[in-house]
C-alpha cells in the first residue's frame, strides 16, 4: 500500500465518473494532516457559464481533492484494504459546507490547487478546512511542492505568485457503508 497519494491517479482513488471527476493530480499529501491537489477547468466545466468555473464546482472539486481523497485513503489504510475493496464497500458522500469566502474567480484553463487541512477524522467522517489558489502559469507543481511540509500547510505558506481564490471551512464528508 502506498504511503501517500502523490503519484496516484485520482480516478483510482475517487469513484466519480469521468465527467464529474474534478481532480487532475495529487501534488503533496501527508495522510494525517492534509493534501494539495490540482485541477484545470475544461471547456465542458465552464459551458454555458461565460467561461467561468462556477463556485459550486470549485467547492465540489475541493471536496473531491480533500475530504473525498483523504477519507478514502485513511479508510483504506485503517482497514488494510486495496482501493477496489474500499470502493465496493463504501459510497463517499459530501454532507456539509461550513462556509466559503470567494476572493477571486477561475476561468477555463486556469490551473488551481485545493489545499486542505484535516480538522477531524473518525468513524469514516472527515472535516477539512482549506483554501483554493490559482497557480501561476507554467509552474511545475510537483517540483514546487517537493519540499512542502505540514507546518507550511498549517500556515498556508505559499509563494506570493499564487492568487487566493477561496477559503473553505467545515467541508465534511462521510463514507457510507453499502448495503
Amino acid at each position: 500500500m502506498e504511503v501517500n497519494l502523490v503519484g496516484t491517479a485520482p480516478n483510482k482513488v475517487l469513484i466519480h465518473g469521468p465527467s464529474k471527476l474534478l481532480v487532475n493530480e495529487y501534488n503533496w499529501h501527508d495522510p494525517n494532516h492534509g493534501i494539495v491537489a490540482s485541477y484545470t477547468p475544461t471547456a465542458f466545466d465552464v459551458k454555458d457559464h461565460f467561461g467561468v468555473f462556477r463556485g459550486v464546482d470549485m467547492i465540489e472539486s475541493f471536496a473531491q481533492a480533500t475530504s473525498g481523497s483523504c477519507a478514502e485513503f485513511l479508510t483504506r489504510l485503517k482497514r488494510g484494504d486495496d482501493t477496489s475493496k474500499t470502493h465496493s464497500d463504501f459510497i463517499p458522500t459530501f454532507i456539509s459546507v461550513g462556509g466559503v469566502n470567494f476572493h477571486s474567480y477561475l476561468l477555463e484553463g486556469d490551473t488551481f490547487i485545493s489545499m486542505g487541512k484535516i480538522m477531524f477524522f473518525k468513524f469514516r467522517q472527515i472535516v477539512i478546512d482549506g483554501r483554493v489558489y490559482k497557480v501561476p502559469a507554467g509552474l511545475d507543481l510537483n517540483a514546487h511542492f517537493k519540499d512542502f511540509t505540514t507546518e507550511k500547510l498549517n500556515n498556508y505558506e505559499i509563494d506570493d505568485s499564487f492568487t487566493l481564490v477561496a477559503e473553505l471551512f467545515g467541508i465534511t464528508g462521510r463514507a457510507i457503508k453499502r448495503k
